[in-house]
């Protein structure tokens, strides 16, 4: 890949990648205001224990988001962002505009997708 259109993709993963660490921080904090919000009755306390558990799901979310925005960054630094981690082709250029974070050429998604193919952590 080219290493303008590489520097273009690294600005978009760290522009995602401060954004994804703002939202966890800020997820963070809403999560503890929740516990501080003392409930009086058994509606108010269903409510505070539905919210919890909602920014604990979308703290996870953004916590696995981050790890593929990192991952791909690595994949930058190694020389190896755009090649798909399993079978080592070329990733298509629009997926890669779509999700930089991808680390799966479009056919071996579908294979991970349908249980065929094995996630891999890198």
């Amino acid at each position: 890949m080219e290493k303008k259109k590489l520097e273009v993709f690294r600005k978009r993963l760290e522009d995602r990648q401060r954004e994804l660490r703002y939202a966890m921080s800020r997820t963070a904090q809403d999560g503890r205001e929740a516990d501080v919000e003392s409930a009086q009755d058994i509606a108010d306390r269903a409510a505070n224990s539905y919210n919890k558990e909602f920014l604990f799901h979308q703290s996870n979310n953004e916590r696995q988001l981050l790890q593929m925005v990192d991952g791909a960054l690595d994949r930058i630094r190694e020389g190896s962002f755009g090649q798909c981690i399993s079978c080592g082709e070329e990733i298509n250029a629009k997926r890669l505009e779509a999700v930089p974070w991808t680390r799966h050429c479009i056919e071996c998604q579908e294979k991970l997708e349908k249980g065929i193919l094995e996630h891999s952590s890198t």
